[in-house]
Parts: C-alpha cells; sequence; structure tokens
C-alpha cells in the first residue's frame, strides 16, 4: 500500500500539513510580533537565543526569523531559497503562507518542484503571491544572472542557502542582491578550524566524503564579515547560521562568537567525524 501512501501524500500535502497552516498559527505569531514591538520600545527585547521555533523550518529557523523581522520590520517582503528542496519544509515558507511574503524558490530536482508547485497551489489565501520555482544546479558561475533574470536585486529581506556542498562559494558569488538577513548552512563536524572545502562547480552530494563539502562556521562567518554582516543567531546544533547586515538594529541585536554555536553535546560528538578527512585538501576561509 505504499503507492497509496505516497499518492495521498502527493495530492493532499495541505491536509497534511493542516496544523502547521491552521489561523491560528498565523494569528499567535502576529501577536508575538507584536509582543516583540513592544518589547523593542520599552528597550526590553528577549534573548535571540530563547526565540527559536519550528512551524516549517528544518530547525528553530523560523522563530529566530520572525523575532528578527519585528525588531528591523518586514520591509519587501521578499525570500530567495537556494536549495529549497519542495519549499515546503524551508526557511521561508513560514513567512510565504502565514506573512504573505513573495519569493523564489531555487530547486534542481524537477520532482520537488513539481511537489511544491502543487501544495502551494492548494492554499486558500488568494490575496497572497505564490512563490516562483525555479529549476537550477546553483553554481557561483550562473547565481546572479538566475537572480537577475527572475526580477530580484539589490535590497531584499531574506536569502537562504543550503545547497549540501558550495554554500560558502555561491554566497560568495553573489553580487545583485544584499539581502537583510541569510541562513546558511556550515559544517559544524569542522569545529573551530577556519577551513573551506575547495570549490567543485560539479560537486553533487554525498560527493568522495559526506561531510567532505561546506565551510565550517568560523570560515562562513569571516566571509559574512567580509560581505557587511554579523553573526545574530543560530539553531541550537549550530548547523544553519544567521547573519544580519550590519547597517540593521546595531544597539539591539549584537553579534556573537561563532564558536558559541557549538555548544550542543551532539555537535561537540560530531567532530570526531572530521578526524576521517582531516588531512584532505581545504583552504582558509
Amino acid at each position: 500500500m505504499s503507492w497509496l501512501k505516497n499518492t495521498i501524500k502527493y495530492y493532499l500535502n495541505p491536509w497534511l500539513y493542516r496544523n502547521q497552516l491552521a489561523p491560528a498559527v498565523g494569528i499567535q505569531q502576529r501577536q508575538l510580533m507584536q509582543h516583540y514591538l513592544v518589547c523593542q520600545k520599552n528597550g526590553q527585547l528577549p534573548d535571540i537565543r530563547t526565540t527559536g521555533f519550528k512551524v516549517f523550518s528544518q530547525f528553530e529557523e523560523d522563530g529566530i526569523l520572525l523575532y528578527l523581522f519585528s525588531v528591523i520590520g518586514e520591509g519587501s517582503k521578499t525570500f530567495i531559497e537556494i536549495g529549497a528542496n519542495d519549499g515546503i519544509n524551508s526557511n521561508c515558507s513560514n513567512l510565504a503562507i502565514h506573512f504573505g511574503w513573495s519569493g523564489l524558490f531555487f530547486e534542481g530536482d524537477a520532482k520537488l518542484i513539481k511537489r511544491g508547485r502543487k501544495f502551494f497551489s492548494k492554499l486558500p489565501t488568494p490575496y497572497h503571491p505564490k512563490p516562483i520555482y525555479v529549476q537550477a544546479i546553483i553554481t557561483r558561475e550562473n547565481i546572479n544572472e538566475l537572480i537577475s533574470s527572475n526580477g530580484l536585486k539589490e535590497d531584499m529581506e531574506l536569502l537562504s542557502i543550503d545547497i549540501d556542498g558550495n554554500d560558502y562559494w555561491v554566497w560568495d558569488a553573489i553580487e545583485v542582491i544584499q539581502p537583510k538577513v541569510v541562513v546558511i548552512e556550515t559544517h559544524t563536524e569542522f569545529g573551530i578550524h577556519n577551513i573551506v572545502v575547495p570549490y567543485d562547480p560539479t560537486y553533487m552530494y554525498p560527493g568522495k566524503h559526506p561531510i567532505y563539502h561546506g565551510a565550517s562556521v568560523i570560515a562562513m562567518n569571516k566571509l559574512a564579515i567580509k560581505k557587511g554582516y554579523r553573526l545574530v543567531a543560530a539553531s541550537d546544533l549550530g548547523i544553519n547560521q544567521i547573519f544580519l547586515r550590519n547597517d540593521l538594529a546595531v544597539n539591539e541585536i549584537p553579534a556573537i562568537d561563532p564558536a558559541s554555536t557549538l555548544w550542543h553535546p551532539q555537535t561537540i560528538a560530531g567532530f570526531k567525524q572530521f578526524e576521517a578527512i582531516k588531512d584532505w585538501e581545504y583552504l582558509e576561509g
């Protein structure tokens, strides 16, 4: 009966996510946003480490992003997610569904894109724009043209990168947008080493080894500083690092030490995985 289960999952995606899609979820988040605004006005903003929660994101990114955009404002309500999978369980779908954001989902798998389009086509919010799906294998050579040709440029709100490979090199190459917030995957297994796996435009996960790709949190932080951002938060496991552009909320949301995001016992235990590839080729961030 697995075929029936898969068929139901494909055609009734919104029903399967009925709890996350409930109007009460959006209402509660808007109430929380108003609470943050009151806290901001009174100079009593909570510690960002206490704000995380999951609606559609992989970890606690939904809550952290709600907090950040409460403080800095939603602006144009635009996003780009690179390596979006089906766009349902993503860092941007909560904002699209409950806050009316619009943007681009880049994904290389046509089946995942078909599933995501079906999901968003069934949502009963005709006044909200539907996200645009773009099928592409992302490289540092094509990313700027792909963004520009799909209508987003310069000052926009949120960029999320999770492509299990050249994440560092793709963000390094992006020039046509200056997002206010960037969420990007790192390799916590690299610990506090300042290392980046060399760029390979043909890389496809898992490659030669499932953790031999990407960059450490230290290297990614150095790239962020070069691009005009500061690290302000991370998921509890430290995998997804969250950066804020330096011209925003300078006195309200301070920078944090990237090493401080590697506190979770599961993350610390993962350092052992680096031993098998510690002598492979790396670059400094």
